[in-house]
């Protein structure tokens, strides 16, 4: 039976990517974890891999196509001995060349052929994925759930040698073969559910483009139609402010001490034959370990806020907002307070560079447990950072400037840094986001205590 391949949803708010590149073409064989193709989403371009072998049938989407729905069908993978006349007429004919569809045109999977998941989750299942008696997802092909719910199987008592352990459809015949993964006898039914609650109200949309056109003359202005990356920034930061309640703290940290350590620090680190250090900090680098360990020392800070629980962290994951053409991401670094200084420098400098050239991967750049929003270098010396979920603080950095203070009862030149933390207050409170702070500003006034 024809498998229809179509376009994987590679993060959990993906809605639509680009195809960027064909790796295959038609009558090319597959086999489980080829690449085949490369999809762009709004941060990143990602390779993605087949997740069962076969024949390239058809390709349905040409390279270079834009805005392409999740789960719309882009490829045909025809099975050992199947030619293409077995692929369905509504898959449609040919080579695939000729100009590319619009996104809204390209075709949906048949009905009558096997939808297959290819290199993540696809956004719409033909069957649920099964759970494991705690509650994990057990990862399986469309078609390896099919076979199992025909023959009875339970997946969860199966293992898959698809890649990363997904179950496929060689592993449902070897069960069958075996005869193991019976399902149990099913449950009685049970009660009816109750009501759904009503949904919630859509958040209110901006001003149509009609609306805000009238008010300027024809001809003095030019339109410039939003991407991928500019619609993912402005949704998420209009739901933030409008479901987070945010509270606000700021503290002024003094800068001396972690200059002079830094600059011993770099002075100290080895070279390579071509006399290239093995690293060279920055304040930046410093401040990820500062909060890192502060959320270390302050645990209930470290927090994501549920409807229906607290999330605990156990380790301070800290994303880092880095600007790219168009928008911004953040790279995170996980488990940053127990990292020496130069492993986190370096981790920094290598995701930097990948991010502006959207090479991150998922998991190099969503979740985390807090991040650090920089803006000293372009000269600003205060503002406020808006909470991103599942994160219940960020922390704002001004900029290091030379300030009169007063010292031992004496005025004196320092250098100071202005820092804001902003906090979910449903889940981080006023005295304890001051706490937070206190413990961040003890490290970078006393930098020392991050190299114990």
């Amino acid at each position: 039976m024809p498998i229809n391949i179509t376009m994987p949803a590679l993060s959990p708010t993906m809605e639509e990517g680009n195809l960027a590149k064909w790796m295959v073409k038609e009558g090319d064989t597959v086999s489980a974890g080829d690449v085949i193709a490369e999809i762009e989403t709004d941060k990143a371009t990602m390779e993605v891999e087949a997740v069962d072998e076969g024949t390239v049938g058809k390709i349905v989407v040409p390279e270079g196509t834009a805005n392409v729905k999740v789960n719309a069908l882009i490829a045909i993978l025809l099975e050992d001995g199947e030619d293409a006349g077995a692929m369905d007429s509504t898959a449609g004919s040919g080579t695939g060349a000729g100009p590319a569809p619009a996104a809204d045109a390209v075709p949906a999977a048949p009905a009558n052929n096997t939808v297959i998941e290819v290199g993540a989750k696809a956004a719409t299942d033909p069957m649920p994925a099964p759970k494991t008696a705690d509650g994990g997802r057990v990862f399986s092909s469309p078609l390896a759930r099919r076979l199992a719910k025909l023959n009875g199987l339970d997946l969860a008592q199966l293992s898959g040698s698809g890649p990363h352990g997904r179950i496929v459809k060689k592993d449902i015949e070897a069960a069958l073969e075996k005869g193991i993964g019976k399902a149990a006898p099913a449950a009685a039914a049970a009660a009816p559910a109750a009501a759904a609650p009503a949904p919630a109200a859509a958040a209110p949309a901006g001003p149509s483009k009609d609306q805000v056109l009238k008010l300027f003359e024809e001809g003095s202005y030019e339109l410039e139609p939003h991407d991928g990356m500019r619609k993912t920034i402005a949704k998420r930061l209009t739901e933030s402010k409008q479901t987070i309640p945010h509270f606000y703290v700021t503290v002024d940290c003094e800068l001396d001490a972690l200059m002079a350590l830094r600059a011993q620090l770099n002075g100290s680190a080895s070279k390579d034959k071509d006399g290239k250090p093995a690293f060279k900090l920055s304040v930046n680098d410093m401040i990820i370990k500062a909060v890192a360990l502060a959320l270390r020392d302050v645990p209930d800070a470290n927090v994501s806020w549920t409807d229906e629980a607290m999330v605990k962290h156990k380790h301070a994951d800290v994303g880092v907002a880095v600007s790219i053409p168009g928008g911004l991401i953040t790279p995170i670094i996980r488990q940053a307070e127990m990292k020496p200084l130069s492993v986190i420098s370096n981790e920094m400098k290598d995701m930097g560079a990948r991010a502006k050239s959207k090479k991150l991967l998922p998991h190099e750049y969503q979740g985390g447990t807090t991040a650090v929003s920089n803006m000293g270098m372009m000269g600003v010396k205060n503002f406020s950072a808006v909470v991103n979920p599942p994160h219940a603080t960020i922390l704002a950095i001004g900029a290091g400037e030379k300030r009169p203070i007063v010292k031992d009862d004496a005025l004196a030149i320092a250098t100071m840094m202005s820092v804001t933390l902003s906090t979910d207050h449903r889940c981080v409170d006023g005295a304890l986001g001051a706490e937070l702070l206190a413990a961040f500003k003890g490290y970078i006034e006393n930098p020392m205590s991050m190299l114990v």
